[in-house]
């Protein structure tokens, strides 16, 4: 114990590269991750973008925080993916033998995620820019912007690591991300909320997105953020705390 505990962050890198070897040699994930977000944003801006009334000049401004969210959702079904087939193929048990932090095998999952989403969400933001994306925000704005996307992913890595441990098949590992990739269309994330009928508007304004959604929208414009970034990071703190429970609980029963 004593051990495990004393090379906890070496054994964390040794498993973070390991994860990491396996993004490299498979650059296609990126490509594959940001094709279904790129589309979305493609048919919003130049088919339904001109009907859809948003208050803003350029409707790829506006859409843009949404699309980032979506990229996550798309890459995070690959970490369920990745932990499902380390479990089918024995390696977990494996590394369980061996004398190092269990933690750790998860951890080079997760940190391993940060990274790959964070190439996705830049290829998304230079195809945004060719398409005519345009922000006010600094330096300190555009940190705040990747920290929030940082702790979101974050947050949504960690309920993937309990799809991943918890499924029977490879397509039930990646498919609970298919409510993820979605909850964004029912959100202030394509259109502001108060052209939703009622029932419809409570929902999309109660749940997670929205104010993820606003707070970055609000930072990329330079605007005054309010009290949404600390919604937002509430909620994706929570999300990340019960997350990490039910992980660690259903990793150690294993």
């Amino acid at each position: 114990m004593e051990s495990t505990n004393k090379y906890f962050f070496k054994d964390m890198s040794v498993m973070f590269g390991r994860s990491m070897r396996h993004i490299f040699r498979s650059m296609d994930t990126i490509i594959t991750v940001s094709i279904t977000p790129i589309a979305f944003m493609l048919l919003f801006v130049y088919v339904f973008g001109g009907a859809i009334e948003t208050g803003t000049e350029n409707y790829i401004d506006y859409l843009l925080p949404g699309i980032m969210l979506m990229t996550i959702g798309s890459g995070i079904a690959y970490v369920a993916y990745r932990l499902f087939m380390d479990k089918q193929r024995g390696i977990l048990e494996r590394f369980h033998s061996m004398p190092i932090a269990r933690s750790t095998v998860l951890w080079g999952h997760v940190l391993t995620s940060l990274i790959s989403n964070g190439i996705s969400i830049v290829v998304i933001i230079l195809v945004a820019l060719l398409m005519g994306f345009r922000s006010s925000a600094g330096i300190l704005e555009w940190l705040a912007v990747f920290g929030i996307l940082g702790v979101f992913t974050l947050a949504l890595t960690w309920v993937a690591v309990i799809a991943g441990l918890a499924a029977k098949t490879p397509d039930g590992a990646g498919a609970f991300a298919y409510p993820i990739i979605f909850l964004p269309f029912v959100s202030s994330a394509f259109v502001p909320t108060d052209t939703m009928p009622s029932a419809v508007r409570v929902f999309a304004e109660k749940q997670p997105v929205t104010p993820i959604v606003e707070a970055i929208r609000n930072l990329l414009s330079n605007q005054p953020v309010g009290s949404e970034i600390w919604t937002a990071l509430a909620w994706c703190i929570v999300i990340i705390v019960v997350a990490y429970i039910f992980a660690m609980r259903i990793y150690k029963k294993l």
